[in-house]
């Protein structure tokens, strides 16, 4: 015999409806930070465009900081989902590795909300520190993701890495950044292939075989 649930409280509900309100305050953030970026963006504007109070807002993120490390892990979130898709669809540990490297630069070359928030508070944070704690901590996620997949397809390669291993990430991310920003400024420069296919020689010349 099932066990009867257990009584739903008003905490519950409560704390509930608090995660729903929090989340909602992130994907309004992401929205219009996207559209009118870091500098021009405050809370007010954040909270006219989830339909709260700036009341509101202030219970869940005191300050406009506290908020960007949210937005940022929800930038992450959308960032792995897209990269964990790829790298499990392809049929083969090169194609895995071709079709992961596309995602991520259509995610930043195609200017989704969370890549374009990105690139907007990497800017502010030449000249605002407190942007780079949560800028850190967005970059160590991509790194340990796209290691973990990277180490493993290259493997089934029968393949090793020649440099730390930990520098592989942070090299292709810093590429794929790079190559997008001149892409902004630049869109006739670089096509879609150009940019797999250096980045792709540039992943596959930091491994060698194994011996």
């Amino acid at each position: 015999m099932t066990a009867p649930a257990p009584p739903v409280t008003l905490a519950a509900v409560r704390y509930k409806k608090s995660e729903i309100s929090a989340a909602q305050i992130v994907s309004a953030a992401t929205r219009v930070l996207a559209r009118q970026g870091y500098a021009r963006t405050s809370l007010m504007d954040i909270a006219v465009e989830a339909g709260m109070s700036k009341g509101a807002v202030h219970y869940h993120y005191p300050t406009k900081e506290a908020l960007m490390g949210k937005v940022l892990e929800h930038a992450c979130d959308q960032v792995a989902d897209r990269a964990r898709a790829a790298w499990s669809a392809a049929d083969n540990p090169f194609e895995s590795v071709r079709s992961s490297i596309l995602v991520l630069w259509r995610l930043r070359a195609q200017r989704t909300d969370e890549a374009s928030v990105v690139a907007d508070l990497l800017a502010q944070s030449l000249h605002d520190e407190a942007l780079r704690p949560a800028l850190a901590n967005y970059y160590r996620f991509a790194a340990t993701q796209l290691l973990e997949h990277l180490t493993v397809q290259m493997v089934a390669m029968g393949l090793r890495p020649k440099v730390r291993a930990e520098l592989m990430p942070r090299i292709l991310t810093g590429l794929l950044d790079g190559l997008v920003m001149q892409h902004f400024v630049d869109p006739d420069a670089l096509t879609e292939d150009d940019v797999v296919q250096a980045v792709e020689m540039l992943a596959m010349g930091l491994f060698e075989p194994q011996k």
